[in-house]
């Protein structure tokens, strides 16, 4: 429980977006030579970028205690930012699903490397105080 409960700093942005980035650009060429739709690709980077874009805006609202109303609004944003991504997901692969398929693989592992190079980062820092 020590690891868990032990506060650290917020990770960088930069290498979790670079790794989310090169996910998504070395997917373009698996999308092309496997003849998936190059159409659900560009879906997946346009939310991937979306969601970026959103997060680093949300990342520049002033939040803690002395900011309770904005603190709430951006946890609900930062909430809504993937929930939206996934709705909009699922919603193209029920009308076409090998846009949608495609574009919600590539959505999927490029936030998946992103997240897992955050947490490495979190976890590798010193803990606070």
């Amino acid at each position: 429980m020590g690891v868990i409960s032990t506060p650290r700093p917020v990770p960088a942005r930069l290498a979790p977006f670079l790794a989310g980035a090169g996910v998504v650009f070395l997917a373009l060429p698996v999308v092309l030579a496997g003849g998936f739709s190059i159409s659900g690709w560009a879906l997946a980077a346009t939310l991937w970028a979306a969601a970026e874009v959103l997060g680093w805006w949300l990342s520049h609202i002033p939040t803690g205690a002395d900011h309770l109303g904005t603190s709430g609004v951006v946890g609900v944003a930062y909430t809504f930012r993937g929930i939206g991504a996934m709705v909009v997901l699922l919603v193209v692969v029920a009308a076409n699903k090998p846009v949608g398929v495609t574009a919600a693989v590539v959505y999927v592992l490029a936030y998946t490397v992103s997240l897992g190079i955050s947490l490495v980062e979190y976890f590798g820092a010193k803990p606070v105080g």
